[in-house]
């Protein structure tokens, strides 16, 4: 069986995991920091702090942020669930928006027509790995009538003056945009590191900051490695240096600090992430090139003039096929030995999601591109005999479905 996405531990994660073991640091300590270093170095913004999750870091975000009940924040319909759920768990209400015609990303022009004097931020997600129309987003809340309906609650608000622009960056770990990395491309990048994704930690994440100048970023690195901590001021790297026991709980804080154990994998995947890159490419192409003669093939959109993608997800898309045929296609690629899957269900298609009011017929492009997507696998070790594998029964499926 061919797996969708499996890590890659090799020996020397293995052998880097076992030293952080044998260092006596299991909990956030040296690669740790060292981690959120390299990952600034990396992504080109102004600081980082690694999470245990996408999702807690985002959580803990949107409350530092003041985020509340009576907030509204913007998002795509199309992303998976945690990207609204967070919202939802902060009191505010997920505003959700149409995609693109021609990429999986949300609308600019959608978020446009949703921002009301309630909105407090626009969450833009990089569906497979493709970069967001940051540009036109950074333009949009900085323009002067746009500026005038934000209505601020805090000082951090007051002190931005404007809608906050999020990336959730969980997929697009290494694109770039106009020559920039994810992570340096807005105000605010999210990182999953779980593992599925490009670079794996196991499971973890982090928080690119990349605020305006005035923002003091030692100081919003030391405020969240407190909010994460339990709002406890002093971590268990400080506490052991001698007579450094004592500590204070500033607020009442989360807990989703990364590990040393995580980091450590993280650190060897850093290492080498531009070979893990190099090998997604290839597989793009290969796919690229098996189907582009094929009549019902819809390829997805991974490089333009400025955006280049990390190669994350191969969003192939059937054309004029309903929902259940492309269900069979999929069981027949199944019963080739093949795993795929489909990214994702729509938050509107959720019952949970459902029962607060979204309808799917609001979000007409979200379904266009969802009823007929099938995710192929890509991935470091996936050798070319397997992408010849995987070509040929998506080709066997559609053809007997058909």
């Amino acid at each position: 069986m061919i797996p969708f996405s499996p890590p890659r531990i090799d020996q020397k994660v293995i052998d880097e995991v076992t030293a952080a073991l044998q260092s006596g640091w299991i909990t956030t300590g040296p690669r740790t920091k060292l981690f959120e270093k390299k990952i600034t170095e990396y992504c080109g913004c102004k600081t980082t702090v690694a999470v245990n999750s996408w999702t807690m870091g985002m959580q803990v975000l949107l409350s530092w942020w003041g985020i509340q009940e009576g907030d509204e924040v913007i998002l795509p319909a199309y992303t998976y669930c945690a990207s609204a759920n967070v919202i939802v768990h902060a009191g505010a209400k997920p505003v959700m928006v149409d995609i693109n015609p021609e990429d999986f990303n949300i609308s600019v022009d959608a978020v446009r027509k949703a921002i009301t004097p309630k909105t407090k931020a626009i969450i833009a997600v990089d569906l497979a790995g493709f970069p967001c129309d940051y540009d036109q987003l950074n333009a949009l809340v900085r323009e002067e009538s746009i500026m005038e309906q934000f209505s601020a609650s805090n000082d951090l608000q007051r002190q931005l003056g404007r809608i906050l622009v999020i990336s959730d960056a969980a997929h697009s770990f290494g694109a770039t945009m106009n020559g920039k990395r994810s992570g340096s491309l807005t105000d605010i990048s999210s990182f999953s590191f779980h593992a599925v994704k490009n670079l794996t930690t196991a499971e973890g994440g982090s928080l690119c900051f990349n605020l305006p100048d005035g923002f003091d970023h030692d100081e919003i690195y030391k405020t969240f490695c407190t909010l994460i901590l339990h709002g406890q001021n002093k971590d268990a790297l400080a506490k052991t240096q001698k007579g450094n026991w004592r500590y204070d709980v500033e607020e009442p804080g989360f807990k989703c600090n990364m590990t040393d154990l995580q980091a450590a994998i993280g650190l060897v995947e850093l290492e080498r992430y531009q070979e893990n890159l190099d090998r997604r490419k290839s597989i793009f192409k290969q796919y690229d090139a098996a189907f582009a003669n094929e009549s019902w093939a819809i390829t997805p959109l991974h490089t333009t003039e400025n955006k280049v993608s990390c190669y994350h997800l191969y969003q192939l898309r059937i054309a004029n096929i309903t929902e259940a045929q492309r269900d069979a296609i999929m069981q027949v690629i199944f019963d080739e030995d093949v795993s795929v899957n489909v990214h994702f269900l729509p938050l509107p298609t959720l019952t949970a999601y459902k029962k607060r009011g979204y309808k799917m017929e609001d979000y007409p492009e979200t379904w266009n591109k969802y009823h007929n997507e099938i995710s192929l696998p890509v991935y470091y070790n996936l050798t070319d005999e397997q992408v010849q594998t995987v070509v040929n029964a998506v080709k066997k499926a559609v053809g007997s479905v058909l």
